[in-house]
């Protein structure tokens, strides 16, 4: 495969929780990545939404980049059929890694771990470690309860407009996915008609 035209790093659970609808995006959202040209970067777990996506992303033709730390291998069931798959010796060095990879950041519906990578990634762009897009998918309100507490957080001045909408938030993944493939600046012409 010649180079991926853009590389989304997926934040999501490595459990499938209990809405099929969890499940369903994460398929389709690999598929889209791997028949345009993607490269997904991710935990590099086979288990839950995390191997849901690698899986759909590999099958559609696309390129996976796992990135797990020695102590999780065995507790998230390490992918092993990734076009690339680090094993590294920290959570740091995993998060660095994957976003060293990655043009743009997705989080889907996941549990603690999801959550701290996503506020990291969010949180380094705020300081201009990077400037790279971060999108949250509210799929079927997933995210309302965290969206409430962040406009209290807002309201009560700990944080500032500007901070919020450092992070696109959508319930739709197909305008999402696309919204933050261009806003990096990949492949934009062929992005921009893709279902």
């Amino acid at each position: 495969m010649s180079s991926p035209t853009f590389s989304l790093c997926i934040y999501c659970g490595s459990r499938p929780g209990t809405d099929p609808g969890f499940a369903a995006t994460a398929r389709q959202i690999g598929q889209w990545i791997g028949e345009h040209g993607g490269q997904l970067v991710y935990g590099g777990g086979r288990g839950g939404l995390m191997g849901m996506v690698a899986d759909a992303t590999l099958a559609a033709g696309g390129r996976v980049v796992g990135i797990i730390p020695k102590a999780l291998v065995e507790k998230e069931w390490a992918h092993h059929g990734c076009s690339e798959l680090h094993v590294v010796d920290t959570m740091h060095e995993r998060k660095r890694l994957m976003a060293e990879r990655a043009d743009a950041f997705l989080a889907l519906p996941g549990g603690i771990g999801t959550f701290e990578e996503f506020f990291e990634v969010w949180t380094w762009r705020q300081l201009g470690y990077h400037d790279k897009p971060v999108g949250l998918l509210n799929l079927n309100g997933y995210y309302d309860g965290l969206m409430s507490f962040i406009a209290t957080a807002v309201q009560s001045q700990f944080m500032g407009p500007w901070q919020e909408k450092l992070v696109r938030v959508d319930p739709d993944w197909r305008s999402l996915v696309k919204a933050l493939v261009q806003e990096a600046g990949m492949a934009p012409e062929a992005i921009a008609d893709a279902v």
